[in-house]
């Protein structure tokens, strides 16, 4: 008590009290008299773990209350336990010895139930499994180190400890008075392979799990290496028994024995005084407070690279390790200094840097592993056991300086300290982010090492001599996770992230975040911290410059002038063809010209736009290499289209002349233009010289304006140029080498900008154009007879089209078809691989929106490519793209960001729309030479590492449903991956005033039922991503340019949606399941078709439900519950009921 008042500490040295305290209450000379009397108790108090004395909420450790001679443990003996006389005799029974081996039994500190939970989750391997690979020059140097290792364990309870948790509410850890390290030998043969290969991949701990039940939670492999005349040994230690802090203590402690100086050992430190400051320290109420204040509205998980699972095994994860530079270490600890902050806090703000640029998102929440000694009393900074704990922390990495962002960081960090022993899932309950979704997926774990082989005393090496250390792993589940060793005198860095993201990318973006943090700090620390970059130099190069070395040299002319030098060269070949009429080139030519000398003398010249209003036919070719000859643009009108979209069009575009078919005329709009009918042209066109025209326009000039949708609900007129039409062409002949032997089926509207190389890339080589009769894209029979008849080698498909054409059994028989361009909309690797099943032909992927020249992105689809999606591959020539955040900075590879475009292809912008044009078409910030633009397309995409883009989606099919930010693509390519289900479609509905909902809309194969993919998503998918209706259908509805008509989509009815209305459970498993349910969450009344997580459930009451389940005579699975998470569903996955005791 005297002690507590006067702030004093008092820890053991050696065979003496340390007094730790102010000067005035060190010099009560009373009270140091005292402490002298008492000192042999003193001591004897803190080595049993009967005092703990701590500067902040004081607690005083129960005693140990279980004697040496104990013949019989009752419930009272157990003061950081709960448990039954029953539960104790059960557990008690299961260890070695019986209750004469029962030192102590105890509650797990707040980690310990976080890794226990995983190791419940786990299926085949254990995350949590820290593995040491040691050489040895013989066999006795090997059995010292077991000798040493051993007396290690006869010191330290935490080492002599093992884990029960079957038939109790809460697990609890059992200490052995006697507990032998298990060694095993196993024999290897040196010819199949590295010995300590084979050795560490037999007790992989991806696939190898430790039996918590028995202690020590430790186990040693050994084996000999006959070729390289030495020993081996793998240790593996369970996270649940020890932390890095704790290798590195007894590393040291074994060093000591090895050179025969036990005595020198400080006491151990009891690891139940660290659980008893967890149980009888801060109150839950006090940390609740404290989480809901920092996380209550945090509604979206930051999830690095899109990375959202906690509870992974390892597989897949690659480790690396770099050192930081010198000199950016002296710079870092400087600002430090006088910023009066830690280094760990400038580290947790480089990481948040990091994490914001592959999030996507400015919030970020991250787990820190706290270093869990801070409150263990005197001697914890040294104490063997797991006193880590990992808690979130929040940061914004927004407008704020980074001077002012630093000192928040070590702020919250400071304040974060004072609940080092709460539970992270109670934090994760005082976030808005729903169970079972993880709160966070990425961890940083800020840790105090010793450089290895520094400074090294002689007898050390001594101790060590004849040992080796080979290898070394620590994992967690964690799939994004970085350590920052601090040595004293240098930083190492060491990622653990999955093998596509790169680990020592990681590693790069870390060091050049301290880089360009500090850098501000120096010089300007009112930068806001957004702003500061990650990317190292090397890979910003490589995604805005080297994958954008597309510069290639093509002809400067223009398409038109391309067709009629084929001319000259194949005059009598023929050009087009439509239902048996042809044109051979040099009477193609002819016609075009005299409507081009026509066109002229009706003023049409540069920039003049021509609208042409017309079904699929020769005159149609014939209209289109007119205007331009004549100079003009040429503007397409489907006659299909409305009469008042029509008239919109005209009146929008002021076209300044009108070519149609006589049969139209009656079907179009009041137009006060002149109008040009060319199935009947007049004698005023026969008239004009069929002799080719003097240059109208150049590539700087309109070529054509084609109408896309418009977010304000009227169409936009896109105004491309010659130059970029041109640029298009030539890459498509360099990239496919179409000849005179070639056959085009011209098939898309003309309206969809497809068509635009459909007519003019055949023309410009000498090969024949062939036109599909009007509405015979849709038609798969008339198609399927057209390639056939007239030996067509190239089309085009839109991937629904592709899909619904290659289900006809006569397309395997097209048998002349070379290559198939898909562009227009995703192709997916199902489309793929049943055109590969079907033909033999080329399959190409292409991406371009209308606004950059038709496409500029190309991927040639191979069978043996093993992607899980198509790319749309790399930029075509004379292109750039660029993936950019919001920020217009680049994403790193593999982070989903927006796609810019620029180079050759882009058009002017929007007809007649200015505001649209500059809103779309921006400054290029990559420009060396200045005066070039980008284009904003809006669409989802990332780099992959080799260069490939891949498409994501449309930004604004990202939807916000209930305060969640929703992809519906990821949503989309869940179901497409589901068995039976061919093509899917996500929207969010609205069918009711305040009503949305996710609605998916599915083409199946196999007759599945929306309840089993509903089911199937629930185990891949967070619940609030989880469609409420899946509506199963024979076809989507399309636009008539092919694409899936959204707007057109049923509203969902019936048997569509999952139903939540209460129904009582049914049977006595139900019943019984039920009646845990409401007990744990805390509710009236549980239905059979309520899930639990919604009811709010989490991961821990999860196994604590199941354990009672157990209790129950009901044999389930933890893992069960994550996957069928509703009541009826968990009923019928559980074991026939044999006892109920409730």
């Amino acid at each position: 008590k005297k002690l507590r008042e006067k702030d004093i500490e008092i820890s053991v040295d050696g065979g003496n009290l340390r007094v730790r305290g102010g000067r005035l209450a060190l010099s009560d000379s009373g009270l140091l008299e005292l402490i002298r009397q008492n000192k042999e108790e003193l001591i004897e108090a803190i080595a049993s773990g009967e005092y703990l004395e701590l500067p902040n909420g004081q607690i005083t450790v129960p005693p140990v209350r279980i004697p040496a001679d104990c013949t019989a443990i009752t419930p009272e003996m157990l003061p950081l336990a709960d448990l039954s006389q029953e539960q104790i005799e059960e557990v008690v029974g299961a260890v070695p010895g019986g209750v004469g081996n029962v030192q102590d039994i105890y509650a797990l500190a707040p980690l310990q139930k976080g890794i226990l939970f995983h190791h419940m989750l786990g299926g085949e391997g254990d995350p949590y499994l820290l593995s040491l690979l040691l050489g040895f020059v013989s066999r006795a140097r090997l059995e010292d180190y077991l000798a040493a290792l051993q007396a290690v364990i006869d010191r330290h309870d935490i080492l002599r400890t093992a884990v029960m948790w079957e038939g109790m509410a809460e697990p609890v850890q059992m200490v052995w008075r006697k507990a032998v390290l298990p060694v095993e030998e196993v024999v290897l043969e040196g010819s199949k392979g590295d010995v300590g290969e084979q050795l560490y991949a037999r007790f992989d701990p991806r696939s190898y799990r430790m039996d918590l039940r028995q202690a020590p939670l430790m186990r040693a492999y050994i084996a000999e290496d006959k070729d390289k005349e030495r020993w081996l040994m793998l240790l593996l230690l369970h996270h649940l028994a020890g932390d890095h802090v704790t290798m590195e203590t007894a590393q040291r402690e074994i060093e000591l024995q090895l050179l025969g100086k036990a005595d020198q050992l400080p006491a151990p430190q009891p690891y139940r005084n660290l659980v008893a400051q967890a149980r009888l320290g801060k109150k839950e109420e006090e940390h609740e407070a404290f989480f809901r204040a920092m996380l209550g509205d945090v509604e979206e998980p930051t999830a690095p690279f899109g990375l959202l699972d906690a509870q992974g095994d390892g597989r897949g994860i690659e480790q690396a390790s770099v050192m930081v530079d010198e000199e950016l270490e002296r710079r870092l600890r400087e600002r430090g200094r006088k910023l009066g902050v830690s280094a760990a806090s400038l580290c947790h703000l480089a990481w948040a840097q990091v994490l914001a640029r592959v999030s996507g998102r400015e919030d970020v929440v991250f787990g820190t592993v706290l270093f869990g000694r801070m409150q263990a009393g005197t001697g914890g900074e040294q104490g063997i056991g797991l006193f880590i704990n990992t808690l979130p922390v929040r940061m914004r990495v927004g407008e704020e300086g980074a001077e002012a962002s630093v000192r928040e960081m070590h702020r919250r960090l400071a304040e974060l300290m004072g609940h080092e022993h709460a539970s992270l899932a109670l934090a994760q309950r005082c976030s808005g982010v729903p169970a079972p979704t993880p709160l966070f997926s990425a961890l940083l774990n800020y840790r105090h090492s010793r450089r290895a082989e520094q400074n090294r005393a002689e007898e050390e090496l001594r101790a060590w001599a004849g040992m080796e250390r080979l290898r070394g792993e620590e994992r967690t589940s964690y799939p994004f996770v970085l350590s920052v060793d601090d040595l004293g005198e240098g930083f190492r860095l060491t990622a653990q992230v999955p093998g596509w993201i790169g680990a020592k990318r990681v590693c790069e973006y870390v060091s050049t975040a301290v880089g360009t943090l500090i850098q501000a700090l120096e010089t300007a620390p009112g930068t806001a911290v957004r702003t500061l970059g990650v990317m190292p130099e090397w890979e910003r190069q490589q995604v805005l410059s080297e994958w954008n070395r597309t510069a290639t040299e093509y002809r400067r002319s223009c398409v038109h002038e391309l067709f009629e030098e084929q001319v000259n060269r194949t005059p009598e070949a023929v050009a087009v063809e439509y239902e048996g009429r042809q044109l051979s080139y040099a009477e193609l030519n002819r016609r075009a010209n005299q409507l081009g000398h026509y066109l002229r003398k009706l003023g049409v010249g540069p920039e003049v736009l021509v609208g042409i209003c017309m079904e699929r036919s020769l005159e149609m070719v014939v209209g289109l290499l007119g205007i331009l000859k004549a100079g003009g643009a040429y503007l397409p009108l489907d006659p299909d289209f409305p009469e008042e979209r029509l008239a919109w069009m005209l009146e929008d575009s002021r076209v300044a002349v009108l070519l149609t078919q006589e049969r139209l005329q009656e079907r179009l709009p009041q137009y006060e233009g002149k109008r040009v009918a060319l199935d009947r042209p007049g004698q005023e066109v026969a008239e004009e010289s069929d002799g080719n025209l003097g240059r109208g326009s150049g590539l700087g000039n309109a070529v054509y304006v084609i109408y896309t949708s418009g977010s304000t609900g009227r169409p936009k007129g896109v105004l491309n140029l010659h130059g970029g039409l041109s640029n298009r062409l030539q890459w498509m002949q360099e990239a496919y080498r179409l000849d005179e032997r070639d056959r085009v089926l011209q098939k898309t509207p003309f309206t969809f900008d497809v068509s635009v190389w459909e007519f003019f890339w055949p023309l410009m080589v000498g090969a024949r154009l062939v036109m599909a009769r009007p509405g015979g894209q849709q038609d798969p029979d008339y198609l399927m007879e057209t390639i056939r008849n007239c030996g067509i080698t190239t089309l085009h498909f839109v991937p629904p089209m592709l899909s619904a054409w290659l289900d006809y059994e006569g397309a395997a028989g097209c048998s002349s078809l070379k290559r198939v361009i898909c562009s227009g909309e995703a192709l997916n690797l199902e489309v793929q691989r049943k055109f590969q099943r079907t033909l033999k032909a080329e399959l190409h992927n292409l991406y371009g929106p209308t606004e950059a020249s038709i496409d500029v992105t190309c991927w040639h689809c191979r069978e043996e490519d093993a992607a899980e999606c198509v790319p749309i591959g790399r930029p075509i020539g004379n292109t750039q793209v660029y993936v950019l955040d919001e920020n217009l900075e680049p994403a790193p590879v593999g982070m989903h960001g927006e796609l810019y475009l620029g180079g050759a292809g882009l058009a002017r912008g929007y007809q007649n729309r200015p505001e649209q044009t500059a809103e779309k078409f921006l400054s290029n910030p990559f420009s060396r030479t200045g005066g070039e633009r980008l284009y904003r397309t809006g669409d989802r995409v990332r780099w992959r590492a080799d260069g490939q883009l891949e498409f994501l989606g449309r930004l604004d099919h990202q939807v916000k449903l209930r305060g969640y930010r929703i992809e519906l693509g990821e949503i989309e390519l869940a179901l497409r991956e589901q068995a039976g289900v061919r093509q899917a479609m996500v929207v969010l509905r609205e069918d009711h005033a305040g009503d949305k909902r996710l609605v998916a809309y599915v083409i199946e194969e196999t007759g599945t039922k929306a309840g089993e993919l509903r089911d199937a998503l629930h185990g891949r998918l967070p619940e609030y991503m989880v469609p409420s209706a899946i509506v199963t259908m024979e076809e989507f509805p399309l636009t008539s340019n092919g694409k899936v008509d959204r707007k057109a989509l049923p509203e969902p009815e019936g048997d569509a949606y999952a139903k939540r209305e209460y129904e009582a459970p049914q049977g006595e498993v139900e019943r019984a399941i039920a009646a845990i349910w409401a007990d744990e969450l805390k509710v009236d009344r549980v239905g059979r078709h309520d899930n639990f997580f919604r009811l709010g459930g989490h991961s821990l009451l999860a196994a604590r439900v199941v354990e009672r389940m157990r209790r129950s005579g009901l044999k389930v699975d933890v893992r069960v519950l994550f996957v069928t998470a509703s009541l009826a569903d968990l009923a019928n996955s559980t074991e026939e009921l044999t006892e109920i005791i409730l």
